[in-house]
This record gives C-alpha cells, structure tokens and sequence, in this order.
C-alpha cells in the first residue's frame, strides 16, 4: 500500500503498522475479531452483552414502620393514610419505589455474568437455547435430580451453554 508523505513522495508501508498505532481501532478490531471466531469445544461461551450493567438501586424498599411492628413484614406496601409522612415524602423518611427507578431496556433482567436466566427441566429443553447460547444461560430447576443434572450438564458443555448451578447436588453425593 502506497501511503503519500507530507513532503510529497510516496512510501510503501505496512497496513498492520498503520492499523496498529492508534489503540482504539486495535481494541475495535480484536473485539470484533472475537466475536466471528467460533470457540472450539471445551471454552465458555462469550455473552453477546457489551453494555455496564448500572442498577439505579440496589437495595430492597422496606415497608413503613415494618422495624417498629412485629406484624408488619419488611414486603413493600403501597402507604394509603391520611397522615402517612412516607406517603406524602416527607424529607427523611423511608423512599417509596417508583418508576424512575427502573433498569434500562437493554440490561433489563440480566444476570451479573452478562446472560439472561433460563430455567431448565429437562435435556430437550436445553436444546432451545443451542443458537442463543451468547444471550442466554441455563439454571437447573430445584427440582431435578442428581441423574438428570449430570445428563444436562454434559449436553449444556456440547452445546457451549453456560450453567449457573452446574455444581448443584454434585457435591453433597459425591461426599457420601
């Protein structure tokens, strides 16, 4: 590739020296290079999912007066009384959840490991998440047994599905 110089001439030079000088386009490039290779078997597969996942909050919203009263459980409860200082947002008071607390649209439901969770019975139903192995992962219902688990597990590592619970029971018999 010819490249023209400022002072006029031309110079024969390297696309990979050009490409390579400038760090954002190399982190671009592996980036998009990682993503077409296909994993060979035995490798986890990679979460389609590049955006930070941000929760606005963290922490449970409590019902009012639920530290103070036996009866009253921490679930949340909409407040409805006239006097109800947490209803008309007194400052100071305990936060009432609301709309603007909400997930954004594309992280929404996803796990810290960048996948989706999808419940799992039985192997046929691993076999729907083959072609959405980037987005979604499999979780072993509470339900199933030691047998099947090591019948899902190993059809989830062919598959290149990541399982979150895949150690589940595994340990508790293999003590025994």
């Amino acid at each position: 590739m010819k490249i023209a110089s400022g002072s006029g001439e031309t110079s024969t030079s390297n696309i990979n020296s050009i490409f390579y000088d400038m760090p954002a386009l190399r982190l671009f490039l592996l980036s998009t290079l990682s993503a077409c290779v296909a994993f060979p078997s035995g490798t986890m597969a990679v979460p389609l999912l590049k955006k930070q996942i941000v929760k606005k909050r963290v922490k449970q919203f409590k019902r009012p007066q639920s530290d103070r009263k036996i009866c009253v459980k921490t679930n949340w409860r909409r407040p409805k009384g006239i006097d109800s200082r947490v209803r008309r947002k007194f400052k100071g008071v305990t936060l009432m959840p609301n709309i603007g607390y909400g997930s954004d649209k594309k992280t929404r439901h996803y796990l810290p490991n960048k996948f989706k969770k999808f419940v799992v019975h039985n192997v046929k139903e691993l076999e729907i998440l083959m072609m959405h192995n980037r987005t979604y992962c499999a979780e072993i219902a509470h339900n199933i047994s030691t047998r099947k688990r090591k019948e899902i597990v190993e059809r989830a590592a062919q598959l290149d599905i990541v399982v979150t619970n895949k150690l589940a029971r595994l340990r508790s018999q293999e003590d025994e």
